[in-house]
């Protein structure tokens, strides 16, 4: 009798230790989430070379970040955003369009701050063979199209808009306006030829060599060019995105700005 009770022991215990075992090995593993080590940057184009090579110098200090710029005109972005399209940071060409995230409560509190300033500037092909000298040369005739970021979403154009109001011209030269989506594509047109003339960021200016400045514009004309930047609150590592705000003031990402003709403080 004894024996049986020793076997009947035995059977239960070796039948316990299989069903844990295979239960072990059957059952999925439970995996702790990871914070993200990606960040998705939606900035305006006209950043796009200054930020390309800030991304590069952070990412020598900060190996584990992954970057995506999302560059695009300013209006754009920030209607992405709204729609719910996965962002970190939004750095935009203007205050209003940042304003507008805040009020419906998508930034981050307290993380807003400006990251450049930047200038207005009359641009014609290198040859100039319209002679084009002044805003008022561009209601002559012989000028056929003035490109321009469409005001409807580029805020370069918004200013552009703004200064030909100004200057009282704005009914004379509209007619000419060719509509570009961004202010990089403004300078493409004029270095193409698709245009007489354009007005956009002398940053882009800067960085060719098809084109020349013709007028540098009075900042009295149009609201103070600046590039306001926040973190926004669907980002999903608000710490890394911290961090890389922090390096945006730091003196390396301040110099690769001024060089590519940015205005910082």
């Amino acid at each position: 009798m004894k024996k049986q009770q020793i076997f009947s022991f035995l059977s239960t215990v070796t039948a316990s230790l299989l069903l844990a075992v295979s239960v072990r090995l059957t059952s999925p593993s439970i995996v702790v989430a990871q914070p993200s080590n990606n960040l998705t940057i939606s900035a305006a184009g006209s950043l796009k070379d200054a930020l390309e090579e800030i991304k590069t110098l952070y990412q020598q200090t900060q190996p584990n970040i992954n970057i995506t710029y999302n560059f695009g005109a300013s209006g754009a972005l920030v209607k992405q955003i709204e729609e719910g399209k996965p962002s970190d940071i939004v750095i935009a060409t203007g205050k209003k369009q940042v304003d507008g995230l805040e009020e419906k409560g998508l930034l981050v509190p307290k993380t807003r701050s400006i990251l450049a300033d930047n200038r207005l500037v009359l641009i014609v092909p290198k040859n100039n063979s319209v002679g084009i000298r002044s805003f008022y040369t561009l209601a002559n005739s012989k000028v056929k199209k003035i490109a321009i970021g469409d005001p409807k979403s580029v805020p370069a154009g918004q200013y552009a808009q703004d200064v030909f109001k100004k200057l009282g011209i704005l009914d004379k030269v509209k007619p000419k306006f060719v509509y570009e989506k961004n202010a990089t594509q403004v300078l493409a047109s004029v270095e193409n030829g698709n245009a007489d003339a354009g007005l956009g960021y002398s940053t882009d200016a800067k960085s060719s060599d098809k084109v020349k400045v013709a007028v540098a514009t009075d900042g009295k004309y149009y609201s103070p060019i600046i590039y306001p930047l926040a973190i926004l609150k669907s980002s999903q590592n608000v710490e890394a995105a911290k961090g890389f705000v922090k390096f945006l003031s730091s003196d390396q990402a301040k110099g690769v700005l001024k060089k590519y003709g940015f205005i910082v403080k």
